[in-house]
């Protein structure tokens, strides 16, 4: 179990400080971090290390700097993915890590990557040239992830703890939502218990476009 957070838009350093401490139990061997203040692009994350236990650690960047990821999950096939995109003319840094054929998969398969993909995973891919992030959530909905557009800031994170961590989030509490969850012992996406914050469906995929947040 792993954890990611961030936020585009209004926000300081302290902030994701604070969001990625509240999810410090889902990651406690590594965390990390990134961001441009000028951009107003803030990404982090925390890591229990599984696969590739001494160079996983996150966000992780393509070479050229121009793709960054952060996530949450394991990818299962992801030794048949490497091996086509080597074949294809990717060049790997790490030995055996799948958060990196993410990355080279993204690259080369763009919106298309999660149907190549078998696991359980969430992760959030920044794309520094087209300025746009890409969001995932595995089929199942295993790995979860939230997210929230309040004060001109579009906030994420694999728990609701750290989306309310962030100074421009309003953590009010949604009747109807509660209504659900005594009702189906659950809540039913993309609702979650507080008004205006949400949880990406299982098998759903999420574009930001930076500029336009």
């Amino acid at each position: 179990m792993c954890g990611i957070c961030g936020f585009i838009g209004s926000g300081c350093i302290e902030d994701l400080e604070n969001m990625n401490k509240s999810i410090i139990h889902r990651g406690p061997d590594a965390g990390g971090h990134w961001y441009n203040e000028s951009a107003g692009v803030y990404i982090g994350h925390r890591r229990l290390s599984v696969i590739d236990l001494n160079y996983g650690n996150q966000p992780m960047w393509t070479a050229n700097g121009e793709l960054g990821v952060i996530f949450n999950g394991e990818i299962y096939n992801h030794i048949d993915l490497r091996r086509e995109l080597e074949r294809i003319g990717y060049r790997f840094i790490t030995d055996h890590s799948d958060t990196e054929v993410l990355l080279h998969g993204y690259h080369c398969w763009g919106h298309e990557l999660p149907s190549k993909l078998n696991g359980m995973w969430s992760f959030a891919i920044y794309d520094r040239k087209s300025n746009q992030f890409f969001f995932s959530r595995d089929r199942f909905g295993k790995k979860p992830l939230f997210y929230t557009f309040q004060n001109n800031t579009f906030v994420f994170a694999s728990e609701l703890s750290a989306i309310i961590k962030h100074r421009s989030v309003v953590g009010e509490l949604d009747p109807v939502s509660l209504k659900k969850f005594f009702a189906y012992g659950f809540i039913p996406a993309p609702n979650t218990i507080f008004k205006r914050i949400f949880k990406l469906p299982g098998g759903h995929n999420l574009i930001l476009n930076v500029r336009d947040h």
